[in-house]
């Protein structure tokens, strides 16, 4: 068991990249409809915006801190915590619209899992290793603005 706990970040990447990439591959379209368009734009753009103000250096695709990492309250940052994952969902969500089969879905809902518990666990660490993370628990919504 203490294996798995060291490798649990690892683990969630590689899970999260796995089904990013299973469901790229049993694709037939990509953007097959304006609304297809719209929401992977959407994702994308949220991605840049949260990329904009939360620098590469400061940016961790594990769900550990980084030494020097800092918190971050501007932007996307300011109204929900975890943007990256909000952005990947809705470029998904967008493969799973253009292509609707039950496997795309099982595998969205499983990439929401996956994505859910790297959010968990950041926040966990921030909360032991930073007291102001609470506060901005307060401010913020988890992945939604104004919703969840």
């Amino acid at each position: 068991m203490k294996i798995l706990k060291n490798y649990y970040p690892q683990l969630l990447v590689i899970l999260q990249f796995g089904i990013i990439g299973i469901m790229l591959l049993l694709m037939r379209h990509f953007i097959n409809s304006v609304s297809t368009f719209i929401l992977f734009g959407l994702g994308a753009i949220l991605g840049l915006w949260a990329l904009r103000h939360n620098q590469v250096g400061n940016f961790n695709i594990q769900p550990t801190l980084k030494e020097q990492g800092e918190l971050i309250t501007t932007g996307i940052y300011r109204y929900i915590r975890h943007p990256m994952y909000l952005s990947v969902l809705l470029m998904m969500l967008s493969v799973v619209i253009a292509n609707p089969t039950i496997v795309q879905g099982v595998l969205f809902l499983m990439l929401i899992m996956v994505l859910w518990l790297k959010a968990l666990r950041e926040e966990s660490l921030w909360v032991a290793h930073h007291l102001e993370y609470q506060n901005y628990q307060k401010k913020t919504k988890f992945f939604i603005p104004f919703i969840l």
